[in-house]
């Protein structure tokens, strides 16, 4: 128990030791200046994604119906896009990119969005999150509409459970184990 507590102070009066100084006075003015400068000019080195529109509203349509959103996009920077990955927030999009592809400064591209629409029933709002080597580090592009449930489709009833539903009975698993 000595020797728990003698560490315990040991370390609180070292940690009291060795923050007396200010971190702040620390801090070389020079090195801030150069650091601002290096970024600003890594900044302006970057690729830029500059997209016709990020929202693609499909309007009204069946349950069932499959809709292609396609994003047009242009490369507005000063260095290759590359686009690295794309992630819908749902099962139900299916996003398409260039793969493997670097977009030059000036050039187009478009990003595609398979929407189905099958189980998904009235408003929608889905998205697809872009991982690019931009100064943000990504982008998301929207697709939303509503979708007119399937009149012949099987209902969606909640599950409930019975009030004669069965319930476990401790006991009766007790004496199974004996």
């Amino acid at each position: 128990m000595k020797k728990l507590t003698l560490i315990v102070l040991a370390i609180i009066s070292i940690s009291f030791i060795s923050c007396k100084d200010n971190a702040a006075n620390k801090v070389n003015d020079s090195n801030l200046t150069k650091s601002k400068e290096r970024d600003s000019k890594a900044k302006a080195g970057l690729a830029e994604m500059t997209f016709e529109s990020k929202e693609f509203d499909f309007g009204t349509i069946d349950e069932g119906d499959v809709i292609d959103a396609i994003f047009v996009f242009e490369n507005t920077g000063k260095s290759d896009l590359i686009i690295t990955k794309a992630k819908a927030s749902c099962g139900c999009t299916v996003p398409e990119w260039p793969r493997n592809k670097a977009i030059k400064p000036g050039e187009k591209g478009e990003i595609k969005a398979q929407f189905r629409s099958k189980g998904k029933r009235n408003k929608q709002n889905k998205s697809v999150t872009l991982t690019v080597n931009t100064l943000s580090g990504k982008e998301v592009v929207y697709v939303k509409g509503f979708v007119t449930p399937d009149p012949n489709a099987p209902k969606r009833t909640p599950k409930a459970i019975s009030p004669n539903a069965k319930k476990p009975s401790i006991q009766k698993d007790m004496k199974l184990i004996k």
